[in-house]
């Protein structure tokens, strides 16, 4: 009777999963609204059945979005697929949020970084450096019209500093990546959760954004990353070069999250408004400059624990 069940849902869903890939395709501008839906069905049978079934489900979406799509549309059914039933997976076993969040932004990861390897290797297709081409062509085009109106200096400027920023692009690809990937799981459990909660899944609430604290042994990771920048100084260019800027961004990045997060603590544990952190956050996205402040407050928060000595104030 059980099996049954479990049969009878996991067709309801291949069905609601066929109808939501369909429009993903075949509407464009639809069609990217509708694939973070996606992963809603494979979070629901997840989020209720075994491990075992749950695979048989996200194998069974991916024939049928070959057969309904084809070989192309693999990727877009193997991500969100394996994406949800990790959400679901570990909204059975009551994970916290934060949790359910990196584990599920680690796996759609490893999935953008496998389309990208797949598109490389055997359709000999990098979309990233077409894209490079396609801006270097372009600026090349403006400088030549900058040249015809006598202008050759500022010509010269202009490519040598686009040259280097679409560089600098080319070597953060990484980044861009885990960026990518964040983003878009925030966006997945956005309009997919509200959904699974009407079903009856029950999924943990997120901590308040002020108790947010990310593992000290970042601060750590970040120092020495820094230390080894300054002691090896790799040359533009090397792979080691690469692999320490994205690890910096990165780390540097998840700085400025705790530093968000700390500011907020200290408003509310100040009793001020909200807003004004809302505010201020803002405002730190228009000025960059206090990016690097809010990154330095991050720092010093986990480094020195500045939340423990508030509470002991208080």
């Amino acid at each position: 009777m059980k099996n049954v069940r479990k049969l009878t849902e996991g067709a309801m869903l291949l069905a609601a999963f066929t109808v939501l890939f369909l429009i993903s395709m075949y509407l464009p501008f639809v069609g990217m609204v509708s694939s973070l839906f996606l992963a809603v069905p494979f979070i629901l049978f997840a989020a209720k059945y075994e491990g075992k079934w749950t695979i048989v489900f996200v194998v069974a979406s991916i024939l049928l979005s070959i057969i309904v799509g084809s070989f192309l549309s693999l990727p877009l059914a193997l991500s969100f697929g394996t994406t949800g039933a990790v959400m679901g997976y570990l909204i059975q076993k009551k994970k916290e949020r934060m949790t359910i969040f990196i584990a599920s932004s680690f796996v759609l990861l490893i999935n953008i970084i496998g389309m990208y390897a797949v598109s490389i290797v055997f359709f000999n297709m990098d979309i990233i450096n077409e894209m490079i081409n396609t801006m270097k062509d372009s600026i090349k085009m403006s400088t030549d019209m900058l040249k015809n109106l006598g202008q050759e200096k500022q010509a010269e400027n202009t490519v040598k500093q686009f040259t280097r920023g679409l560089e600098m692009v080319r070597t953060l690809i990484p980044t861009l990546f885990v960026l990518t990937s964040f983003i878009l799981t925030l966006m997945i459990q956005l309009v997919s959760y509200p959904i699974v909660k009407r079903f009856g899944v029950e999924i943990k609430k997120w901590k308040p954004f002020k108790d947010l604290s990310l593992p000290r042994s970042l601060l750590w990771y970040l120092l020495i990353t820094l230390f080894a920048n300054m002691v090896l100084n790799p040359q533009e260019g090397t792979y080691l070069f690469a692999v320490l800027l994205n690890l910096t961004y990165v780390l540097q990045f998840l700085m400025i999250f705790q530093g968000y997060t700390f500011m907020f603590y200290y408003f509310d544990a100040k009793g001020i408004s909200k807003s004004v952190a809302v505010i201020l956050a803002v405002f730190s996205f228009i000025i960059p400059i206090f990016l690097y402040i809010i990154g330095i407050l991050g720092i010093i928060d986990l480094g020195f624990d500045l939340r423990k000595k508030f509470k002991k104030e208080s």
